[in-house]
């Protein structure tokens, strides 16, 4: 099991969850951070510090986001497991339920 990253995130990139994450698990899209499901520890640190409660326990995703469990792990095809973001930097991409939402304050 792993914590989770929905849509509230997207275009918010608050990133007070990346600054608590004891592991460096919490990757940067373009529009949203996902949790790597793989190097997550499951601490829980990331979900109380999120403004805009995007982060939830796998098994406490609410229903119309349970979709965001399975991009934020699809989002790391191809990239892998880089054992850490701050030394990846941004991935340029999002996935593409992420990047098919409407841009949050626009309108």
């Amino acid at each position: 099991m792993t914590y989770v990253i929905a849509q509230p995130c997207a275009d918010v990139k608050d990133r007070a969850c990346v600054e608590e994450c004891p592991v460096d698990c919490i990757y940067e899209g373009q529009r949203s951070l996902y949790i790597h499901p793989d190097e997550c520890v499951d601490c829980g640190a990331c979900e109380p510090v999120c403004p805009v409660e995007a982060i939830f326990y796998e098994d406490d995703v609410p229903d119309e986001w349970t979709d965001y469990t399975k991009a934020n792990a699809e989002f790391f095809d191809g990239l892998g497991s880089p054992g850490g973001a701050a030394e990846l930097g941004v991935v340029e991409r999002d996935h593409p339920l992420i990047a098919a939402l409407p841009r949050q304050g626009e309108g």
